[in-house]
């Protein structure tokens, strides 16, 4: 039996344990995976100490994406660029190694799940913080015609166009700045949904054709996605696929096989 789990503070509403549940039994593995709430002070030996006591991987959320890297002997390219893990695996040698599944969780649930097309597409990131930095490769990965990063601290934004920009056709502007152009797709990677908040986006950035994703979901729509249906735009996605996706990312760095998503999106749809 092999044992996982997810790391955090707080990690009790986690869904993972139910999501990795369900990939486990649709798979025939025997693996158990539990929630590990951390101490904020202790996690580096905190981590040690667990992998030492026999786990075989972990998921990490909030707050302790970028610590992780500090615990890790070797990081996937996708950790690297993120600056954040999301995954550890344990190797043979008992070492760890991180990864990265955020963004291509995000890349299949728009692409794999709801049919969007990326390609040439001109795509909008709402927010510069680790969530945007996790998902940006990805996104250039599928070869839009241009990704704008827009932040209310606008050198973040910069700062993190500039870190991509060998990747693709990324750039930075002000909110108050975009074009009167819609985008084809708009993403809130901010904390806004948190609060029941909004980032500042013109609504003439929003077209009746628009996708509007937000990492973030709820049991109701956010105010994100209220915004957007108010504004006219019709394709309205959350961020439990991309949880799922990014989960299924990990179940395979773990045990090598990759699960179906669709009726584990399906059954964490009706909670």
């Amino acid at each position: 039996m092999k044992t996982y789990c997810v790391i955090g503070n707080p990690v009790a509403h986690s869904q993972s344990p139910r999501i990795h549940t369900l990939f486990a039994e649709q798979t025939g593995r025997a693996v158990t995976y539990t929630r590990e709430a951390l101490d904020l002070k202790t996690f580096e030996t905190d981590i040690a100490e667990l992998f030492s006591d026999g786990l075989h991987g972990c998921n990490v959320t909030v707050p302790f994406k970028e610590r992780a890297l500090n615990v890790c002997a070797h990081l996937s390219e996708r950790a690297q660029e993120a600056q954040a893990a999301n995954t550890l695996i344990r190797e043979a040698d008992g070492r760890l190694r991180g990864d990265n599944t955020d963004g291509v969780g995000l890349a299949r649930d728009l692409t794999h799940n709801h049919g969007v097309t990326l390609s040439g597409a001109r795509i909008l990131i709402a927010g510069a913080g680790g969530a945007a930095r996790g998902i940006v490769r990805p996104l250039l990965d599928a070869s839009p015609e241009a990704v704008v990063i827009s932040n209310r601290t606008p050198s973040k934004a910069d700062d993190l166009a500039t870190a991509f920009a060998a990747a693709g056709p990324v750039s930075s502007l002000a909110y108050d700045a975009l074009p009167a152009q819609p985008f084809d797709v708009l993403i809130n990677a901010t904390s806004t949904s948190l609060s029941g908040a909004v980032p500042p986006i013109p609504d003439h950035c929003l077209g009746a054709d628009s996708v509007l994703y937000d990492l973030m979901y709820a049991k109701t729509p956010t105010a994100y996605l209220r915004w957007g249906q108010d504004a006219g735009a019709s394709r309205l996605i959350d961020g439990i696929g991309m949880l799922v996706e990014q989960a299924a990312e990990s179940f395979y760095l773990w045990e090598g096989v990759r699960p179906d998503t669709a009726p584990v999106i399906e059954a964490l749809s009706q909670i």
